[in-house]
């Protein structure tokens, strides 16, 4: 290959890139506004950096080798000088990837265990507990303290720990705040818990993250995060205002079906109370309103990405 054509592969792989990367949304786990989404984030550009590293040296290496051995006038029966195995080609082809792979692994390993434990600055502060369970195309929202549920969206107040226990009435489905943290399994056997937290006010998009059929794609709830005393300000207009949720109102929710948001005082969890096991993820809030949620549980936890 001629130099030349080097040169406009080279800038035909880099326009590529460009014209893509033009084309990119920002990316909303790369816009974090909680402490647990700012951890993976960070792991996220970390390993960005690093393939990103490799990719360069990659690349490189592939233009010296086009360069150094591309084709010349030697004569036709020529053949090269006979070369054994090098042993310091080998240990850097071999270990530097063993090193790449052992530093991801602790990374991961240790960020894991940071983001299934309370947030890191809310460790003495009280949890907001919320029941978020799913059905077909729908979540359920649940707020034991406060005595109030809401459909397809979700108020939270910010500089507060928030406790989510996951549970679903239909197919396994998978609970996600992109710009909170990462995704947990919402199952039917047994309860898994999420702790997340909001440092800042503002809009946020959550969603359903596993394939559950046909409405898996409208399958999202909106989230509010606000004040503390916007919160409780929101709770005490729920009280004045919303109905009742009653047995038959449930049983009619869980229908496969689309919904807009809704509203209503009491839980579900007085008559419809979540499954008897939980996940091992902390010690599992108390919820006066059923005696399930008093026992001890046992359980699998849920992945955490």
């Amino acid at each position: 290959m001629h130099k030349k054509g080097i040169k406009v592969a080279l800038f035909s792989v880099f326009l590529t890139i460009i014209t893509l990367l033009a084309g990119c949304e920002p990316l909303l786990v790369l816009d974090p506004k909680g402490p647990q989404a700012e951890r993976q984030a960070s792991d996220i550009l970390l390993s960005i950096g690093v393939m990103s590293v490799i990719v360069l040296v990659v690349f490189a290496l592939l233009v010296y080798m086009l360069v150094k051995y591309r084709a010349s006038k030697q004569r036709a029966d020529y053949e090269p000088p006979h070369i054994e195995g090098n042993l310091w080609v080998e240990v850097v082809m071999v270990g530097i990837p063993v090193l790449i792979v052992a530093f991801l692994s602790y990374v991961s390993v240790q960020s894991n265990y940071i983001v299934e434990a309370k947030p890191k600055g809310y460790e003495d502060k009280e949890p907001l507990v919320v029941y978020a369970s799913s059905s077909n195309w729908k979540w359920h929202f649940s707020y034991p303290e406060e005595g109030i549920e809401t459909v397809n969206y979700l108020y939270i107040p910010t500089d507060r720990p928030l406790e989510f226990k996951l549970y679903s009435y239909g197919p396994i489905t998978s609970f996600w705040i992109p710009q909170l943290g990462g995704q947990k399994y919402a199952m039917g056997d047994h309860v898994t818990t999420l702790h997340l937290a909001a440092d800042v006010p503002g809009e946020f998009m959550g969603r359903n993250a596993n394939f559950s059929g046909k409405g898996f794609a409208e399958n999202t709830f909106n989230v509010t995060a606000m004040s503390q005393e916007d919160f409780d300000d929101w709770v005490k207009e729920v009280k004045e205002t919303a109905k009742p949720i009653t047995e038959k109102k449930f049983e009619e929710l869980l229908e496969p079906g689309h919904l807009g948001q809704q509203t209503y005082t009491g839980t579900h969890l007085e008559f419809s109370p979540p499954p008897a096991g939980h996940d091992h993820s902390e010690e599992s809030s108390e919820t006066p309103e059923t005696e399930t949620q008093t026992e001890s549980h046992t359980g699998h936890e849920g992945m955490s990405h």
